[in-house]
């Protein structure tokens, strides 16, 4: 079985394609967003999504998120006295969404499409594939995010031709794009985007202006109390879903702190997120030479782009009201398992042909000619421009600069820089070259791009017919068949908490930590209630602990409710 998985920044969801077409997968607690967030008990257990988030505010030097900003990098997100990569990290939410998928499809999941932002360069979706390894699938294809959201809208049936702008805003990550529909030929015109730009950040300013009003220095707060605070400041942004002023409420040392925000407050304190937005979407016109009046449709994508501050923005930026016919949380998974169907061959999914383009520029160092003898090196020299449709293959031919030269190196770099250092390294290709005069000898440098981010260099030196090939994967942190298969014997060894326990284990983590931001009697009823659930739970009786379950989520949810 092969299924679709949107692995997000905040929040990750599997989908497949049945007899009536593609529908989300439930998780074990039967929702469809599964956090992304990895937690580890004392024990080595590992607890992924909703009880991990849970877990993060009592526990935050055990619990990781936010980490696929770190995606393709070294980076080491300590949970306890253990160390993972984002890569580990994301193998685990992988790996939970695997199970859960195998759990409600009654049969064994083996390969999965994942989608990637549009703006992931190789290295970062070259990580996500190994991750999809980690957890124990054949990763059939990476796909853009944005590609799949307007598979999943169906634009790819649109009877006539169509020019569309798919607006991704997740919790990490930002991505626009601008796609042509003709015939059966979907083929993505531009990207462009922010890796560093989501959800997240209109948190983070509600969190800044809080701290700032009460005058907290957040230098002095440990990570419980910052956790507490983050989360306030969630509840916070999501009050203005249905309201034009929000309460932001949180217990600092006992005692509780508030801070009622204006909806038109907190729009001018997101403007520079905004203006960060909007560059983007001038670039992505730019390169695919079109004017906005051009967009036939625009798609909404990601969680973030349901905040109202977001959905104003786009209004007044785009001049024109966004399809919103699909739930933007959930449109990238189910394009994604729409592609796997594509994938599998199945006769109820109309064969589309998608095409891409290449993300960054791919090109070469090179050391350019100042005039009187005088070389300067260090430049950059492009090969396959960014925004080319891929498939793509480029040609350039370089000289020798030196008499008597006898080694020929290809520096392979990928970014938008003038200056070579300043872009990433994939690789290098070294050729021995006849000695001659300076500019007598010559290579000719193609570079291959395929759909599936891999990139071919080959090098031919000119007077001789010599051909050197190289297929570059990605420099930085590759691992072999044989280094993922060790690693994931390694991580096995790690088991995710079971999933007849979950329940109880996030009710009780809910409990606590709603214990711990009350005060007086209602702590103490807490208190009770927590304990009368934990002697239950030592009966083992099933039916015992699924009443003493229903009756603790009761009582929560009736303070909860009280408090508001």
């Amino acid at each position: 079985m092969i299924i679709g998985i949107d692995l997000g920044t905040t929040n990750s969801l599997a989908a497949y394609y049945g007899e009536d077409g593609p529908r989300i997968i439930p998780n074990r607690l039967g929702k469809h967003l599964t956090p992304s967030v990895v937690s580890m008990d004392e024990d080595e257990q590992i607890y992924v999504g909703e009880t991990a988030k849970e877990r993060g505010l009592l526990y935050p030097g055990s619990t990781a998120s936010v980490f696929k900003r770190s995606m393709g990098s070294t980076k080491k997100f300590a949970l306890g006295k253990k160390e993972f990569t984002a890569e580990e990290l994301s193998s685990f939410v992988l790996r939970s969404l695997k199970e859960d998928a195998e759990s409600y499809l009654g049969e064994p999941v083996t390969e999965a499409v994942i989608s990637v932002p549009a703006y992931f360069d190789d290295k970062r979706r070259k990580a996500t594939k190994r991750a999809g390894e980690l957890a124990g699938l054949k990763v059939e294809r990476i796909i853009s995010e944005p590609t799949a959201a307007a598979i999943a809208y169906g634009l790819y049936e649109k009877t006539r031709n169509t020019k569309f702008l798919v607006f991704d805003l997740g919790g990490g990550t930002f991505d626009v794009s601008i796609l042509e529909l003709f015939e059966n030929i979907l083929e993505v015109r531009a990207v462009a985007g922010d890796n560093y730009l989501g959800g997240e950040d209109f948190t983070d300013v509600l969190e800044k202006l809080f701290l700032q009003k009460k005058k907290i220095d957040p230098d002095k707060l440990d990570a419980k109390t910052r956790g507490m605070i983050h989360k306030a400041a969630e509840d916070c942004k999501l009050g203005f879903t249905d309201s034009t002023c929000s309460l932001f409420s949180c217990i600092l040392d006992g005692k509780e702190e508030q801070l009622e925000i204006t909806l038109k407050e907190y729009e001018e304190q997101c403007e520079p997120l905004l203006e960060k937005i909007r560059k983007p979407v001038q670039r992505s016109l730019s390169d695919a030479h079109i004017r906005l009046s051009d967009i036939d449709v625009i798609v909404l994508v990601g969680g973030a782009t349901r905040l109202p501050v977001v959905k104003n923005f786009i209004v007044k930026l785009f001049r024109k009201f966004p399809d919103t016919s699909v739930h933007p949380d959930e449109a990238v998974a189910l394009g994604a398992a729409i592609q796997a169907a594509m994938k599998e061959r199945n006769a109820a999914v109309k064969e589309v042909i998608l095409t891409d383009v290449c993300s960054f520029t791919l090109g070469t160092e090179v050391t350019i000619d100042r005039g009187g003898g005088r070389f300067e090196s260090g430049h950059y020299c492009p090969i396959i421009e960014r925004n080319t449709v891929i498939p793509a293959s480029r040609t350039e031919r370089f000289y020798t600069i030196r008499d008597d030269q006898t080694k020929l190196t290809i520096n392979i770099l990928q970014g938008e820089s003038r200056f070579a250092a300043n872009n990433l390294l994939l690789g290098e290709l070294t050729v021995n070259v006849p000695k001659n005069r300076a500019g007598e000898e010559a290579v000719d440098v193609t570079y291959t791009y395929d759909i599936n981010s891999i990139l071919e260099v080959e090098v031919k030196v000119i007077s001789t017919g010599e051909v050197k090939k190289q297929i570059i994967k990605s420099q930085e942190n590759e691992m072999t068949d044989e280094e993922i298969a060790e690693r994931m014997k390694e991580l096995s060894y790690l088991k995710i908490h079971p999933r007849d326990q979950e329940e109880n284990k996030l009710l009780l983590l809910r409990a606590e930590r709603m214990y711990e931001e009350s005060m007086g009697d209602v702590r103490r009823f807490l208190d009770l209630q927590i304990r009368s659930f934990e002697e239950i739970l030592n009966t083992r009786d099933r039916g015992k602990i699924e009443e003493g379950r229903e009756a603790l989520k009761e009582v929560l949810k009736e303070i909860e409710e009280e408090e508001l």
